[in-house]
C-alpha cells in the first residue's frame, strides 16, 4: 500500500499524527465525585480532526510508505487535548506502525503523561511499547477508574520498564 498522492501536511496529519496521539489512553473517564461536589460538566465541542505538526524537516516517501518528521517535533491534537514531542516521528503506513524517538513526551490536558526515549505504537492492535533512555526508566502517569464500583479510582503515578 502506498500513501495517497496528497499534500505533505495532509499526509502527515492523517498518518503520523492520528496514530501518534493514540499512544496514551484517550480521555479515561474519571470516577464521579459525590453529587454535592460534582464539577460542572465540560461543554462538548465538535471534533475538527485538526492536527498541527511542527518540525525542522518533514518528508514523505510514497514508494515505501514512510512519513518522517525530524528535529524538534511537536504534534498537537486539539480534539483530544493531547500534545506529543520528540526528536523524530516516523509513520510506516504499510505496517500501521508509528515510532517516536528521542526525548518522547506525550501529555494531555488532564495531566496524563508518558515519557520515554522511544515509543512504538501499532495501530491495528492498539499496542504500545515504550523504551527508556539507557540506564533509566519509562515514566507514565494516568488516571484509572475502577469498573463497576462507586469508589473513586486512584490517580497513581507509575514508573515502568518495558
Amino acid at each position: 500500500m502506498t500513501l495517497p498522492r496528497r499534500p505533505l501536511l495532509f499526509t502527515l496529519a492523517t498518518g503520523l499524527v492520528a496514530a501518534a496521539l493514540l499512544a496514551l489512553p484517550s480521555r479515561p473517564v474519571a470516577a464521579q465525585a459525590p453529587a454535592a461536589q460534582a464539577p460542572a460538566p465540560r461543554a462538548k465541542t465538535p471534533a475538527t480532526g485538526m492536527v498541527t505538526i511542527e518540525s525542522d524537516v518533514q518528508q514523505a516517501d510514497n514508494q515505501n510508505g514512510i512519513v518522517t518528521a525530524t528535529g524538534n517535533v511537536r504534534i498537537v491534537y486539539a480534539d483530544r487535548g493531547m500534545t506529543a514531542t520528540s526528536r523524530q516521528a516516523q509513520y510506516f503506513s504499510n505496517e500501521g506502525r508509528l515510532v517516536l524517538t528521542g526525548d518522547v513526551d506525550v501529555i494531555d490536558t488532564d495531566g496524563q503523561r508518558l515519557r520515554a526515549e522511544r515509543l512504538v505504537y501499532q495501530l491495528d492492535s492498539e499496542r504500545m511499547v515504550a523504551e527508556p533512555p539507557a540506564g533509566k526508566q519509562v515514566f507514565s502517569r494516568f488516571r484509572l477508574q475502577q469498573q463497576g464500583s462507586g469508589n473513586p479510582g486512584a490517580s497513581k503515578p507509575a514508573t515502568t520498564k518495558p
